[in-house]
């Protein structure tokens, strides 16, 4: 497998093709994955934001004020306000934002990024990534590459280990993971359970190249991967009731040492 990342793409401004500045600078070929950052798939649709523009609500006070008091940290209120409209449910709000996108990604602060904003203060996910990663996908069929996946990845933590890793928040032409149940292991033994993410994976593995901070590349084209002989699925996020994690939350609270 091979990483190539897409280099001099310019700095993105609401409402250029992303398809296009793309199949201008890499020599894509059929079977290849795009990965392409979030951070450019944004501002492209114009999904860049300024912290006046959120009216601080009862809530938003109160989360930023419990947050100083308890992490030392200074929240701005409005910043907190863009977290709630970003998200669908709070799951942590001290001492830090874990939150649920509208579309279904959970992560700190709604994943709303402060850095590499020209002109703007923040800087939102975009609203729907697989329907983004279907619009790259046809403009670059619009320019005679065919046969080509596209994910668009963002970057953010885990629990229980340190550090930042890429991963994808909506694809296309491709599913994000790939079944192994009922393969067989070395000693001949079925496999039960294990379903593979890889749009995640490609999406780290991506992120090795692109980097970050200033001298971030926001596209890399793999090739020479291959899906397999396998059952694909597009469930990536857990449901509410399969994910043992997130109800825990919901009865946890800061501070409860019970």
């Amino acid at each position: 497998m091979e990483l190539e990342p897409v280099t001099d793409l310019p700095e993105i401004r609401p409402g250029d093709d992303v398809a296009a500045l793309v199949a201008d600078r890499a020599a894509l070929e059929p079977g290849d994955v795009l990965t392409v950052a979030s951070t450019i798939v944004s501002k492209a649709e114009g999904r860049t934001a300024n912290l006046e523009d959120y009216p601080v609500s009862g809530r938003a006070k109160e989360i930023a004020r419990r947050i100083e008091d308890v992490a030392g940290e200074e929240k701005d209120p409005r910043f907190a306000q863009a977290v709630l409209e970003e998200s669908t449910e709070l799951l942590i709000d001290c001492p830090f934002l874990l939150t649920e996108t509208h579309f279904g990604h959970i992560c700190v602060n709604a994943g709303i990024d402060r850095s590499n904003v020209p002109d703007h203060d923040i800087l939102l996910l975009p609203e729907k990534p697989a329907e983004s990663a279907e619009r790259i996908r046809s403009g670059l069929e619009d320019r005679g590459v065919e046969d080509v996946a596209v994910i668009v990845t963002d970057t953010c933590g885990r629990p229980f280990r340190h550090g930042q890793r890429g991963v994808a928040l909506g694809w296309a032409g491709m599913p994000a993971s790939r079944d192994w149940r009922g393969e067989l292991d070395r000693d001949g033994r079925e496999l039960g359970v294990t379903v593979q993410s890889v749009v995640d994976e490609l999406a780290a593995a991506a992120n090795l190249v692109t980097g970050e901070g200033a001298d971030g590349t926001p596209a890399v084209a793999v090739r020479g991967w291959e899906f397999g002989d396998l059952e694909g699925s597009d469930e990536l996020f857990r449901d509410v009731e399969d994910d043992l994690v997130r109800q825990a939350l919901r009865e946890w609270e800061w501070g409860d040492t019970e």
